[in-house]
């Protein structure tokens, strides 16, 4: 069935041309940057600790989704995609230890857990995609 001209259309799809292109690496990328901002305000005996740990764990989310993007093969990305998830699992404990140590505020706690929780899906979703 045609769609009659005066109706809108969306628009067609913008064709994925590198992961950077993909919605879940660019959360990613957000949550490092929300996350370097927030552990800049960490205290300094946590700066080879806990700050280096969740700036680490979480850059690990965007960095395995580039290097999958980069194999040859379906399954090896499926495998940096767990990686991903992997390291997501430990950002939220993280984020959960720096709350109750008092380094992170509750909103920013909540803010940060929700996307950190949306990026989750999401990549449940890419490694289901994958199989």
């Amino acid at each position: 069935m045609k769609t009659p001209p005066h109706q809108h259309q969306p628009p067609a799809p913008t064709p994925i041309r590198s992961v950077e292109d993909l919605e879940v690496f660019q959360l990613a990328h957000r949550l490092v940057l929300d996350l370097y901002t927030a552990t800049s305000s960490f205290p300094r005996t946590e700066l080879f600790g806990l700050t280096s740990q969740l700036r680490r764990a979480a850059a690990s989310i965007p960095a395995n989704l580039a290097e999958g993007g980069g194999r040859l093969h379906r399954n090896e990305y499926r495998h940096f995609v767990g990686i991903a998830k992997g390291s997501a699992a430990e950002v939220g404990y993280h984020l959960l230890l720096a709350r109750d140590l008092g380094y992170l505020a509750p909103d920013d706690y909540r803010r940060l857990r929700h996307l950190l929780d949306q990026i989750g899906r999401m990549l449940t979703r890419l490694a289901q995609a994958l199989s």
